[in-house]
Protein backbone atom coordinates (compact mmCIF):
# COMPACT_ATOMS: atom_id res chain seq x y z
CA UNK A 1 0.00 0.00 0.00
CA UNK A 2 1.31 3.42 -0.97
CA UNK A 3 1.86 5.88 1.87
CA UNK A 4 0.18 9.26 1.50
CA UNK A 5 2.19 12.45 1.76
CA UNK A 6 0.56 14.01 4.84
CA UNK A 7 -0.82 10.85 6.52
CA UNK A 8 -4.36 11.75 5.47
CA UNK A 9 -6.95 9.03 4.96
CA UNK A 10 -9.01 9.27 1.77
CA UNK A 11 -12.71 9.04 2.61
CA UNK A 12 -15.90 8.58 0.55
CA UNK A 13 -19.22 10.15 1.55
CA UNK A 14 -22.31 10.29 -0.69
CA UNK A 15 -20.17 8.79 -3.46
CA UNK A 16 -17.77 11.76 -3.28
CA UNK A 17 -14.06 11.08 -2.68
CA UNK A 18 -12.39 13.41 -0.19
CA UNK A 19 -8.64 13.74 0.38
CA UNK A 20 -9.00 13.41 4.15
CA UNK A 21 -11.36 12.50 6.97
CA UNK A 22 -11.24 16.14 8.07
CA UNK A 23 -12.45 17.35 4.65
CA UNK A 24 -15.21 14.72 4.61
CA UNK A 25 -16.32 15.77 8.09
CA UNK A 26 -16.47 19.42 7.02
CA UNK A 27 -18.57 18.40 4.01
CA UNK A 28 -21.14 16.73 6.28
CA UNK A 29 -21.25 19.87 8.48
CA UNK A 30 -21.80 22.11 5.44
CA UNK A 31 -24.44 19.75 4.05
CA UNK A 32 -26.35 20.05 7.33
CA UNK A 33 -26.14 23.86 7.20
CA UNK A 34 -27.35 23.79 3.59
CA UNK A 35 -30.33 21.55 4.49
CA UNK A 36 -31.23 24.02 7.24
CA UNK A 37 -31.03 26.86 4.66
CA UNK A 38 -28.31 28.58 6.72
CA UNK A 39 -25.96 28.54 3.70
CA UNK A 40 -26.69 28.27 -0.02
CA UNK A 41 -25.12 27.18 -3.31
CA UNK A 42 -22.62 24.77 -1.75
CA UNK A 43 -20.04 23.72 -4.36
CA UNK A 44 -17.01 21.45 -4.10
CA UNK A 45 -13.60 21.69 -5.75
CA UNK A 46 -14.14 25.12 -7.30
CA UNK A 47 -11.24 26.37 -9.48
CA UNK A 48 -9.98 29.96 -9.42
CA UNK A 49 -7.47 31.17 -12.03
CA UNK A 50 -4.59 32.94 -10.29
CA UNK A 51 -2.52 33.59 -13.43
CA UNK A 52 -3.45 32.89 -17.05
CA UNK A 53 -1.52 30.50 -19.27
CA UNK A 54 1.65 31.90 -20.86
CA UNK A 55 4.20 30.96 -23.48
CA UNK A 56 7.73 30.54 -22.10
CA UNK A 57 10.55 29.60 -24.45
CA UNK A 58 8.07 28.73 -27.17
CA UNK A 59 6.14 26.33 -24.94
CA UNK A 60 2.70 27.04 -23.57
CA UNK A 61 2.50 26.76 -19.80
CA UNK A 62 -0.93 26.17 -18.21
CA UNK A 63 -2.74 28.69 -16.06
CA UNK A 64 -1.95 28.63 -12.35
CA UNK A 65 -5.06 27.65 -10.43
CA UNK A 66 -6.19 27.41 -6.85
CA UNK A 67 -8.91 24.82 -6.24
CA UNK A 68 -11.06 25.58 -3.21
CA UNK A 69 -12.40 22.63 -1.23
CA UNK A 70 -15.75 24.37 -0.69
CA UNK A 71 -17.46 27.54 -1.89
CA UNK A 72 -20.87 28.64 -0.63
CA UNK A 73 -22.89 31.70 0.29
CA UNK A 74 -23.52 32.71 3.89
CA UNK A 75 -25.96 35.64 4.29
CA UNK A 76 -25.34 36.62 0.68
CA UNK A 77 -21.54 36.68 1.01
CA UNK A 78 -19.35 34.20 -0.84
CA UNK A 79 -17.23 32.01 1.45
CA UNK A 80 -14.20 30.13 0.14
CA UNK A 81 -12.99 27.32 2.41
CA UNK A 82 -9.92 25.13 2.38
CA UNK A 83 -9.55 22.26 4.83
CA UNK A 84 -5.92 22.13 5.88
CA UNK A 85 -3.93 19.72 7.97
CA UNK A 86 -0.58 21.13 6.82
CA UNK A 87 0.07 24.68 5.58
CA UNK A 88 2.38 24.22 2.60
CA UNK A 89 4.47 26.92 0.97
CA UNK A 90 2.46 26.49 -2.25
CA UNK A 91 -0.79 27.08 -0.34
CA UNK A 92 0.64 30.21 1.27
CA UNK A 93 1.53 31.62 -2.16
CA UNK A 94 -1.88 30.74 -3.61
CA UNK A 95 -3.65 32.23 -0.57
CA UNK A 96 -1.65 35.43 -1.12
CA UNK A 97 -2.60 35.55 -4.81
CA UNK A 98 -6.26 34.92 -3.97
CA UNK A 99 -6.18 37.86 -1.54
CA UNK A 100 -4.67 40.08 -4.26
CA UNK A 101 -7.79 39.23 -6.31
CA UNK A 102 -10.02 40.16 -3.35
CA UNK A 103 -10.82 36.56 -2.35
CA UNK A 104 -10.19 35.56 1.25
CA UNK A 105 -9.78 31.86 2.03
CA UNK A 106 -11.22 30.57 5.29
CA UNK A 107 -8.94 27.81 6.57
CA UNK A 108 -10.66 25.03 8.45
Amino acid sequence: MRRVKYNNVKTVIDGIKFDSKKEAKRYTELQLLAHQNLISDLRLQVPFVLAPSVVIGGRKKPAIRYIADFVYYDKGKQVIEDVKGVLTDVFRIKRHLMMVQGNEIREV
